[in-house]
């Protein structure tokens, strides 16, 4: 898997600038991290999955960022992140997945440019029917204070993917943060160059394991008729948020995950995937 990888290395060189013309990898307003996340998923799913690869190769599937769903039954509506969709009818299609890395500025290595050579095209157009739809959260700081909040945006992703359209793939990824210390741009609402930066200390690793057993508690499902999500990943990052170097942090023993890591979440939508739609 290189989607982890690919994360920490794109929200390193990440660069958005606030109204006081301070620079910051990760900044609580944008959607850069996700838009990262979702294209590293993507290409991973497409490594991963032989029979989405052949469907995108043959133009029967393609990809959706930020795409509104709504349940029915409640009419709550959701903008998921990232969906995997056939294509509505007469869609023009205007994009693929590597002018997608381009317009947001992620950088991929030799061996990551050449797994994404080697892999069918898949296109970006006007969603039709929904087969896979994905949210991703980052958990980066005041970690408690942001659990209820955190726990009802991804819960209420399931309600909204499965009350629009009961066979599709819900999947939830969520970053979560064990540094010790963080720069948080809401604290920090002033010119950097006048004035010190303020640094949030967290308790670690009792923050992160509190935001992890907070989402161990999301309901996950086994089959349809039921609510929940079909697949469910952590990844745990190290990330100060103040210009060094992001880091995936793994087989941290304070910090179990209960299987939900990023690879078996993978495999897991690639099965279900191949399970449930091989008849598209």
């Amino acid at each position: 898997m290189i989607g982890p990888e690919l994360f920490a290395r794109a929200l390193t060189r990440s660069q958005i600038f606030d109204q006081f013309g301070n620079s910051w990898q990760y900044h609580s307003r944008s959607d850069n991290h996700s838009k990262i996340a979702c294209g590293a998923l993507l290409l991973d799913l497409l490594n991963s999955c032989p029979l989405l690869a052949a469907h995108a190769r043959d133009g029967k599937v393609v990809f959706g960022i930020n795409h509104e769903m709504r349940d029915f039954k409640t009419a709550r509506q959701k903008n998921l992140d990232l969906i995997i969709c056939t294509p509505k009818a007469n869609a023009a299609s205007d994009s693929t997945l590597s002018a997608y890395f381009e317009k947001y500025n992620i950088l991929l290595t030799p061996h990551e440019q050449g797994i994404l050579a080697g892999l069918p095209v898949i296109r970006s157009a006007d969603v039709g029917s929904v087969l896979v739809a994905v949210e991703a959260k980052a958990a980066m700081t005041a970690h408690v204070k942001a659990l209820p909040r955190l726990y009802d945006e991804l819960n209420s992703s399931h309600l909204a993917i499965h009350g629009s359209a009961e066979a599709a793939i819900a999947v939830g990824l969520a970053f979560i943060n064990v540094s010790p210390t963080f720069a948080s741009s809401d604290r920090n609402k002033f010119d950097l160059a006048k004035i010190e930066r303020q640094v949030t200390v967290h308790r670690q690793p009792h923050d992160a394991r509190r935001t992890i057993e907070k989402l161990l508690e999301l309901p996950r499902r086994t089959h349809q008729g039921t609510e929940g999500f079909d697949a469910l990943g952590i990844v745990l990052v190290d990330f100060a948020n103040n210009g060094t170097n992001v880091s995936i942090v793994e087989d941290l023993k304070e910090l179990d995950t209960k299987g939900l890591d990023y690879a078996l979440m993978v495999h897991r939508v690639s099965n279900l995937y191949a399970t449930n739609f091989r008849q598209i």
